[in-house]
């Protein structure tokens, strides 16, 4: 088992849930994340201020999947993602120790579905 955590732009969202659905994934969590990289960030003058922002929105996506998915699944993420520039993201594949589903109790590769 594995958990997958990928950071995208918030724009290629749909995208990514529409490569993701091809490949019949459909289990995910989402969350609004704030984040750089190599691209660093921004500066933005407000009223005569400059301020630089380094911190930019990203979204986190979250998807625990049994070994012979992750293939399937990080290159449907990366089909919906990439424009080719700086700031398209990362995916972190990890080694899930255990999967639990609540309502029946069930353990590991069975609890993923």
């Amino acid at each position: 088992m594995k958990l997958i955590i990928a950071y995208i732009q918030p724009e290629k969202l749909n995208e990514v849930k529409q490569e993701l659905l091809k490949e019949g994934i459909m289990k995910m969590s989402v969350t609004n994340s704030l984040g750089c990289g190599q691209q660093g960030g921004y500066k933005e003058s407000y009223r005569g201020v400059e301020t630089e922002v380094n911190l930019l929105q990203k979204m986190r996506i979250e998807i625990a999947i049994n070994d012979e998915f992750v293939d399937k699944t990080t290159n449907a993420i990366i089909r919906g993602a990439k424009t080719g520039n700086i700031g398209d993201g990362k995916i972190f594949v990890l080694d899930l120790v255990n999967c639990i589903r609540i309502r029946t109790g069930e353990n590991g590769s069975d609890a993923i579905g």
